[in-house]
């Protein structure tokens, strides 16, 4: 819903969620049929809304509103459709990054259009097709003297952004004796003696 009809609205509202949302120069809202869109310039986005909750767009500042009879439903939902516009506004307007670091001698990527090629110590290379939405790049950085590759994944939709990563990490999770695996960026992993610790002792 843009100026067309306004919805009689609840009583009852979220804190955060009733906060009008200012949106940055070249970003558009519009909510229509339970539908909300937001186009900028790194792409465009929409998503389902419930059935108890209203999007505006007024004068470039968006408003989620409950409909009169949601209740507490309608207060919980406002909160949660307001912050995920939130995130498809900076998708669309400033876009995402995540970054995977390969631990492990002999552990390599390389990228060629979106397929990328993961030789993580199996006996055969991964090939993976990267999603349409997610761009990518391959360098190498060094750390603490070690050389490491890593792959950079940049995408405006953060959903689709998480579940590539997560995907790509599932290939090789860090294991907890050596490290060896792929990481997010940043990423702890907590590392176990390993059994050769106990050695001698009573």
């Amino acid at each position: 819903m843009t100026d067309a009809a306004q919805p009689t609205i609840s009583s009852t509202q979220s804190r955060v969620g009733k906060r009008p949302l200012a949106l940055p120069k070249g970003v558009d809202v519009s909510a229509d049929k339970g539908r909300v869109v937001v186009k900028g310039p790194k792409g465009s986005l929409e998503r389902v809304l419930p059935a108890l909750i209203t999007v505006q767009n007024k004068d470039g500042k968006v408003t989620v509103i409950p409909e009169a009879n949601a209740g507490s439903d309608g207060k919980r939902l406002q909160g949660l459709i307001r912050a995920l516009i939130v995130g498809m506004v900076e998708g669309v307007s400033k876009g995402f990054e995540t970054i995977l670091v390969l631990h492990g001698v002999g552990y390599r990527a390389a990228l060629k259009g979106q397929e990328l090629t993961l030789n993580l110590g199996y006996s055969h290379p991964i090939i993976y097709q990267l999603p349409a939405g997610i761009s990518s790049e391959v360098d190498t950085i060094e750390e603490s003297g070690v050389k490491r590759m890593r792959v950079k994944l940049r995408s405006h939709d953060k959903e689709l952004l998480g579940q590539t990563a997560a995907q790509l990490r599932n290939f090789r999770p860090p294991e907890p004796y050596k490290g060896k695996g792929i990481r997010y960026l940043g990423e702890k992993v907590r590392e176990k003696a390993g059994k050769a610790a106990g050695v001698g002792k009573t």
